[in-house]
């Protein structure tokens, strides 16, 4: 939205956030050290503020934040919690909340340097000038639009790995190959979910990888040595590709598309299917998703139709979203699926024995 209407996106930073969070549960603390009250060194302080280690502190933080923000006229998203939004008139206003880091955006510059000015006068807070680096993640904004990438994160994961000079390859998945829970264990499984965890958080702006990565985290619990190899994999394909990310361009966003496939009883072990789908808003992919199904489908329709099950429960999500960013689409959602009986069982429900089971999931499509 803030590209397609040239809006300005400012980062800021709240400093010591924790601490301005008001508790609301009694809370005691003995007294720190250097600040003992030397005629009463029995007692204990009860604390008003909450202080970082407490339990108690997000949840306090985030109450204090909101009910600032609210005070000032947004509204609290009911499709993201983390998501704020003003509107008055012609003037809109959009913030995003992570812990202490804050995303904001305004139709108009005068606008924007109003809600700093509110939010610094209350909280301890940083203007970080326009957004540039985010959780990790490096915007580059130019006139055609944004591109996200994680360029340092990707080296750290290969230093990490002890492959940051390794041979790149062209692909990050054999596609001829799947993986099962057989071959020796590895040496150290730690490694391996400490990297295949960093992974998970690189496809924010990798959907390239996104199907590999969910590959190898479906054996977390037990690494293998066949999976370890496909780890590796993925991190020679990064070291090619580090120049790549996700680039989001300026267009008026005007309807969704939805992409879904699914790969029929996949897993050699379980049986079970492999789905996934890519939701397109105008020319940008806003959602994507790869992952096992929870239960073994009976047959390829029934598992692609559960793959354009998920597709549309996101796709109904980001509609529901767009609604409350005042920025409705005017058009219904395609979903497309490359399976015919996919396509006539949600047509035409007619249920019957075989699927019966299915009505109770996946029949809201």
């Amino acid at each position: 939205m803030a590209l397609s209407q040239d809006w300005p996106i400012h980062q800021l930073d709240v400093k010591n956030a924790f601490l301005h969070g008001t508790l609301t549960e009694t809370v005691y603390c003995i007294q720190p050290a250097g600040f003992v009250d030397s005629s009463r060194p029995e007692f204990v302080c009860r604390l008003n503020k909450s202080l970082y280690g407490l339990k108690q502190a997000p949840r306090a933080w985030h109450n204090r934040f909101a009910s600032h923000i609210l005070s000032l006229g947004f509204v609290e998203a009911k499709s993201d919690t983390s998501l704020f939004i003003f509107r008055r008139g012609s003037a809109t206003a959009l913030l995003l909340l992570y812990v202490d880091d804050i995303v904001l955006t305004a139709s108009s510059g005068s606008l924007l340097r109003q809600i700093i000015g509110a939010l610094q006068h209350e909280f301890a807070m940083t203007d970080m000038g326009p957004l540039h680096h985010f959780l990790g993640i490096s915007v580059t904004r130019s006139t055609g639009g944004l591109f996200l990438s994680q360029r340092q994160y990707s080296q750290d994961i290969l230093e990490r790995a002890g492959m940051s000079e390794c041979k790149p390859c062209s692909t990050p998945v054999d596609v001829h190959s799947k993986l099962s829970a057989d071959g020796p264990p590895v040496t150290d499984p730690t490694q391996y979910r400490s990297l295949a965890g960093a992974l998970q958080y690189l496809t924010f702006t990798r959907p390239d990888i996104a199907f590999a990565v969910q590959q190898v985290c479906l054996f977390m619990h037990d690494p293998r040595e066949p999976h370890l190899a496909a780890l590796k994999r993925i991190l020679r394909y990064l070291r090619g590709t580090l120049s790549l990310g996700l680039t989001m361009r300026r267009s008026s966003p005007t309807e969704l598309v939805v992409y879904t496939d699914a790969d029929w009883a996949g897993c050699p072990d379980t049986r079970r299917s492999t789905s996934g789908y890519a939701v397109f808003l105008g020319d940008n992919l806003v959602s994507w998703s790869s992952k096992r199904q929870h239960t073994v489908s009976r047959s390829s329709a029934e598992a692609e139709y559960r793959a354009v099950a998920h597709g549309v429960a996101e796709a109904t999500w980001l509609r529901q979203l767009l609604v409350e960013l005042h920025c409705p689409l005017r058009r219904a959602t395609l979903v497309y699926c490359d399976n015919v009986s996919a396509v006539y069982l949600s047509s035409n429900p007619v249920q019957h024995q075989r699927t019966k089971h299915v009505e109770i999931d996946i029949h809201f499509v």
